[in-house]
């Protein structure tokens, strides 16, 4: 680069002997500052990389181009940026503009290679190397190279805060190119390809693994992170520089973020800037390829999924050998979230002194992969069991049942002849149906301890969206978090979602029936365990009952069955010999169900407790008639008490 700036002294010279400036100190300046010049550039130069014949040959620009980019960079050295601005009339540094850069380079102002080198078209431009400001007259407006291209010529990479929050560290995992095209692809110089990548699948892996089979660099940003007000098409352009910059190809997950239409107000531009990028631009999306957002359709890979053994790879390289179990490579996680969760465990395990262990690299990986969608829900402080529930003998029968099945599910799948070719997933899903309180949440907790799983409970509010087809994005990333983690997908509440169909009247019927007919179809394929919790069966569209594969009707407890309710939750807590609690006359008396009955015990203790007494008859009459008051029901006169 210094020797280039050197070449421009004489053109400088040229220039100032044409200006015959009338101010005769400007013209000793001038003077005094070419002289620095001179002796700045007539020894021998250092040996440096000369980094602008490498933007050259990225950028495709021919030598005319380097010509003007040099005359463009007086920030490069102070002494030639003064010069500038005493060449300009100025008395302080400046920079070039068109017309000067035209006369340094020899280039008649007229002319139409002079629009050719700086026009907005022009590649010095359209790369984003060279800015030009716009509310001057042609030959007056300043052009300079931006502040990221400087730096980059002085041997400084360091990518800008805003682009810097974007970056991801993809996995690279060469061998789920396994035909090579991608690869090929790169190689032969495409420069976009959309890498259609569903969940499930290793898109950013197999872009990644791509390039470094190639041979080149990989710079890789998600789009998802970029603020809504940010405009796309710049950012697009000033990725595109940077990985050029770098020498490395551009890998953009979720790329389909650029035609949002609440993101960008013109999609085709910020495609265009892909399709014309001078470095191959692997674009990663869950979603096709749409022909409207481009005239010439990219080549388009489909990335396959990644298998345990790809996982296993991964968790070897972050954990080291022999650390991850067949529990924890059975997890359907992408590679970039194993190596998350990795690294959260380990510096988990380091800050903690406690041992790596493929039980706590489980615990990180639910922890990192997880969504504002779901969420472990708050776990009872001691693991429930079968004990804990107070239920009819059929329905207690049915959910050991339930339990068995997913307990053997694996060695039954293992006989292919039982795997239904149909596209139907290989997951089991319940029903539970009941009135409030009647065990149904508590049900759940049960199932999900003895199967040693967590329980995600689908928050509804972060479903449901007022946008057509959220809803079902929304879904599809809670299924396949369910799937990924190996949890027990808890649906509370479910008839909000799983609702009946309806005739269609308008278009909000019309979509909520899609919503409905999503679910059903992605209820089909799920290969994970499913709870729908609902306190009315018959608000459930009838469809999603032939999809169960258990129905647990949790009925309101007869009177056997509220003593024995009484009596477990009562065993908890210290009871006045004094004033014994009449149990037998409790169910009789008062019909409520499991969850009824837990808050009035818990309440007679927190009174008991507030009075320093043991828990007596006197505390739970008093809150008997506190929870009818609160559910709305009529309380009688004597308020409960034995006759």
């Amino acid at each position: 680069m210094r020797e280039r700036l050197a070449r421009l002294l004489k053109p400088v010279e040229l220039a100032a002997d044409r200006r015959h400036l009338a101010d005769p100190v400007l013209a000793a300046r001038l003077e005094a500052a070419l002289e620095v010049l001179r002796d700045e550039y007539a020894g021998p130069l250092p040996q440096q990389e000369d980094r602008l014949a490498g933007v050259a040959d990225v950028f495709g620009l021919d030598p005319e181009d380097v010509d003007v980019l040099t005359a463009a960079a007086p920030d490069l050295d102070a002494n030639l940026a003064l010069v500038y601005g005493l060449l300009r009339g100025q008395r302080s540094p400046a920079r070039a503009s068109t017309g000067l850069v035209l006369e340094l380079t020899g280039q008649p102002s007229l002319s139409s290679e002079a629009h050719a080198r700086l026009g907005a078209g022009a590649p010095l431009r359209r790369y984003g190397l060279l800015e030009q400001q716009q509310d001057q007259p042609w030959l007056l407006r300043d052009v300079w190279l931006p502040d990221r291209v400087l730096a980059h010529l002085t041997g400084v990479d360091q990518l800008d805060g805003p682009l810097a929050a974007l970056l991801v560290d993809p996995v690279p995992l060469p061998d789920l190119d396994a035909d090579g095209v991608l690869t090929a692809a790169v190689e032969a110089g495409a420069p976009l390809v959309w890498v259609r990548s569903p969940l499930g699948s290793g898109g950013l892996s197999l872009a990644a693994g791509a390039l470094a089979a190639a041979g080149v660099g990989c710079l890789a940003v998600d789009l998802a992170r970029v603020p809504p007000s940010a405009d796309l098409s710049a950012l697009v352009s000033a990725l595109v520089r940077e990985a050029a910059l770098r020498g490395a190809g551009l890998v953009l997950a979720n790329a389909d973020q650029l035609a949002a239409t609440e993101r960008a107000a013109d999609p085709a531009s910020a495609f265009l800037a892909l399709a014309q990028s001078v470095v191959p631009v692997l674009a990663v999306s869950d979603r096709p390829w749409q022909p409207l957002w481009l005239a010439r359709h990219p080549l388009v890979v489909e990335a396959p999924p990644v298998t345990t053994q790809h996982r296993t790879v991964v968790w070897d390289q972050h954990l080291g050998a022999g650390v991850a179990d067949p529990a924890l490579t059975a997890l359907r996680l992408a590679p970039e979230s194993i190596a998350d969760a990795a690294r959260y465990a380990t510096d988990l395990a380091a800050l903690t002194g406690a041992q790596l262990s493929a039980g706590s690299a489980r615990a990180a990986a639910r922890r990192v992969a997880g969504s504002m969608t779901t969420g472990p829900a708050a776990a009872p402080r001691r693991a429930p069991s079968f004990d804990d529930l107070v239920l009819p003998g059929h329905a207690a029968a049915t959910l050991r049942r339930l339990v068995s099945w997913a307990q053997h599910r694996d060695e039954v799948l293992a006989d292919g002849r039982l795997v239904d070719v149909g596209g139907k997933g290989t997951g089991i899903a319940a029903l539970f149906s009941g009135s409030p309180g009647t065990g149904k949440t508590l049900a759940a907790h049960v199932i999900a301890a003895e199967l040693g799983l967590d329980l995600f409970r689908v928050d509804i509010t972060s479903i449901v969206d007022k946008y057509i087809g959220e809803t079902e994005k929304n879904l599809e990333r809670v299924f396949h978090e369910a799937e990924s983690l190996d949890v027990l997908l808890f649906f509370d509440e479910a008839d909000a979602l799983f609702g009946k169909r309806s005739d269609v009247k308008d278009a909000h019927d019309r979509y909520a029936n899609q919503e409905v007919a999503y679910l059903l179809q992605r209820m089909e394929s799920f290969d994970g365990i499913t709870v729908l919790a609902t306190n009315l069966h018959g608000n459930l569209d009838p469809a999603f009952s032939r999809r169960m594969s258990f129905i647990v009707h949790f009925p309101d407890p007869d009177e056997p069955t509220r003593r024995l309710l009484w009596r477990s939750h009562l065993d908890r807590v210290t009871t006045d010999p004094a004033d014994p609690v009449d149990v037998p006359h409790l169910a009789k008396q008062i019909e409520l169900a499991g969850g009824d009955i837990r808050n009035i015990v818990l309440a007679a203790a927190y009174d008991a407790i507030a009075a320093g007494q043991p828990v007596g008859m006197r505390h739970v009459l008093a809150a008997t008639v506190a929870e009818y008051h609160k559910l709305g029901r009529r309380v009688p006169a004597d308020g409960f008490a034995p006759g």
